[in-house]
């Protein structure tokens, strides 16, 4: 028994039905082996398409799903991982130089390190690294203990290594490396005895102004204490490199005290922003 149809009269700009039926060819909607803009409009009726202004993602939503990106990679989720990507390239209205760099992401394989690392990590077990750093260069380092640290805005492998060669940090601390966990090109055990620590030091620091209220005691802090009008931070410090871009964000407000060698190594960080603004 032929369906029971209803018709429907539309009167149209010149130039629409055209269009429709373009519209109806790209979403493969036919009747016999011509486009179907009557099939079109059964489609939008009946909820199989939608319609109205084209889905778009504000500047903010853009940052947060980039940060949801490290997240779930960091974690070892790749494949919800490469779903927001594909998200954000379609939707995300991007500038080039992002889209390029999100479309290099999703078109490369990725692996995730953190199951493996944490199983690593739970075992004491130490472990050989294979790292690609930012300037490309493939570097080898033998991990003697290891934790997965959060800094700022993603997680990080920081290790300690028998590999100092290459170190640019303070002579006490050449054994510890950051690495981010995305960088890894690969992982696998060795024997060998495992450390159990960081080299640490100890680094002072003094507040003062709206920070002496407003500090929030982090970790790492061995002591903190309230001295007339400025706070005293006594941090244990794993990688310097953390701790100085803390101390640039919060400006006046916070000095550091001691030892010499981490204070000389901040100073050499202003005299050089001096000297890029001519001051």
């Amino acid at each position: 028994m032929p369906r029971k149809k209803e018709t429907l009269t539309l009167s149209v700009p010149v130039g629409t039905k055209a269009a429709l039926d373009a519209i109806a060819h790209r979403l493969k909607i036919f009747w016999g082996k011509n486009p179907s803009p009557s099939g079109l409009v059964g489609a939008i009726a009946q909820g199989e398409l939608e319609v109205g202004q084209p889905f778009a993602l504000s500047a903010a939503q853009v940052l947060a799903l980039r940060q949801a990106i490290r997240d779930l990679v960091d974690a070892g989720h790749l494949e919800e991982a490469k779903s927001v990507i594909t998200l954000l390239i379609e939707k995300g209205n991007l500038e080039s130089p992002l889209r390029q760099d999100l479309m290099q992401q999703v078109s490369q394989p990725m692996e995730g390190w953190r199951i493996q690392l944490d199983q690593l990590i739970e075992q004491q077990q130490p472990f050989h690294l294979l790292y690609r750093n930012s300037q490309e260069q493939v570097l080898e380092y033998t991990v003697r203990y290891a934790e997965i640290l959060f800094y700022e805005k993603r997680y990080y492998l920081q290790i300690w290594c028998d590999e100092t060669e290459d170190s640019q940090d303070l002579p006490e601390l050449q054994h510890n490396r950051c690495f981010r966990l995305d960088r890894i090109q690969s992982i696998f055990p060795i024997s060998g005895e495992w450390r159990g620590r960081f080299d640490t030091i100890d680094v002072q620091l003094h507040l003062t102004g709206w920070l002496v209220r407003a500090y929030e005691p982090k970790p790492d802090d061995i002591s903190n204490e309230l001295i007339g009008e400025l706070r005293q931070v006594t941090r244990r410090v794993v990688n310097p490199f953390w701790l100085i871009r803390e101390v640039f964000r919060y400006g006046e407000d916070c000095v550091i005290v001691s030892p010499e060698i981490v204070r000389d190594r901040f100073k050499q960080k202003l005299r050089s922003l001096c000297e890029y603004y001519d001051l």
